[in-house]
């Protein structure tokens, strides 16, 4: 994909952030009150495949763990068309840090107060996004972010597999109940390899000290 085509994408699901905010709470429960990039997205323009983004919504930080599809996300993805699109979404709780080991230094470029973020855009279509790029964390807020994220995810694993438990047996479809399980458990390993290799690090400075 041309990297203006994957600005344009950008461009796109903001306005649509913007179009939502607008529908019933009754029908879309969950609502994105900001967009931010990272990864390849931030960097210079070249062709990329998918376009990362992270979706902010206003739930606890508990609800929402690391690579997990809180309740109402999917009914607004398919209504938004964002699993039509070539983007690599994750969701992110609105009352905790956006950034962790994989999304480092975002940049925000819509939020619900003031819409599209002009200045982050224009950097971005230039391939310029360093320097609208937010400051990085030290090497012990990594610890301490990756530590977090890790507890939410390790309860995440655990109510997923209580519940598919106690539903094994019951009528009904199990796929939403195991693809929950699923990706409780993708997050959990990802954010423990993480953990080990900022414990690596962490044990390098020590020596290297």
């Amino acid at each position: 994909m041309k990297w203006s085509r994957a600005v344009h994408h950008l461009e796109a699901l903001a306005e649509t952030c913007t179009d939502m905010l607008t529908r019933s709470s009754d029908i879309y429960r969950i609502q994105v009150r900001q967009l931010w990039t990272f990864g390849e997205m931030v960097g210079p323009a070249t062709d990329v495949e998918w376009v990362p983004v992270a979706l902010a919504i206003d739930l606890p930080a508990e609800e929402v763990p690391w690579l997990g599809e809180p309740v109402g996300t999917q009914h607004w993805a398919n209504a938004t068309r964002l699993n039509k699109n070539p983007f690599t979404p994750r969701w992110r709780s609105l009352r905790a840090p956006i950034w962790n080991h994989d999304i480092d230094r975002p940049v925000l470029f819509w939020d619900a107060e003031n819409g599209i973020a002009e200045e982050a855009i224009a950097a971005l279509r230039d391939g310029d996004g360093e320097r609208v790029r937010e400051a990085g964390p030290t090497e012990a807020q990594r610890r301490e972010r990756v530590a977090a994220e890790l507890a939410i995810c390790l309860a995440s694993v655990r109510a997923c597999t209580a519940t598919y438990t106690d539903k094994r047996w019951a009528p009904g479809k199990l796929t939403p109940l195991s693809d929950a399980m699923w990706l409780a458990n993708v997050g959990y390993l990802d954010l423990l390899d993480a953990a080990g290799a900022t414990e690596e690090s962490s044990a390098t400075e020590i020596s290297n000290s």
